[in-house]
């Protein structure tokens, strides 16, 4: 079992920054793969980032490449989601999830087998 929980979404105008966090917990730090996902308004939820197997590389989404960027504290067991340049199309609902897969595909939604509740980032034009 993994426990997830969000923090950090809020209202930001268009080009602020925000930083998202997702403190884990449940099980050893490394025995699962930590990713975010969004849902926007009437819209599926979709890719965001997320860290490979051995938290070595990470993967971004060509909407977010460049202007989000993750890290990860193993101390704290929480990884961040840094937001940059933030678009009125960044609003959505964010989610992280975990996945106990070594060997899944880290962009799917069907690879993660634990959520945290989401948190609401609104961007402002």
């Amino acid at each position: 079992q993994v426990q997830l929980v969000e923090s950090g979404g809020g209202l930001v105008q268009a080009g602020g920054s925000l930083r998202l966090s997702c403190a884990t917990s449940g099980r050893t730090s490394g025995n699962y793969a930590v990713g975010w996902f969004r849902r926007a308004p009437g819209k599926e939820r979709v890719f965001v980032a997320a860290f490979s197997w051995t938290g070595l590389s990470t993967y971004y989404a060509d909407s977010v490449k460049g202007r989000f960027t993750l890290s990860r504290d193993n101390a704290k067991k929480t990884v961040y989601l840094q937001m940059n340049s933030l678009k009125p199309e960044d609003t959505a609902v964010y989610y992280c999830a975990a996945s106990t897969n070594p060997y899944g595909v880290r962009s799917t939604t069907s690879d993660y087998g634990y959520w945290g509740q989401g948190t609401q980032v609104t961007v402002s034009s």
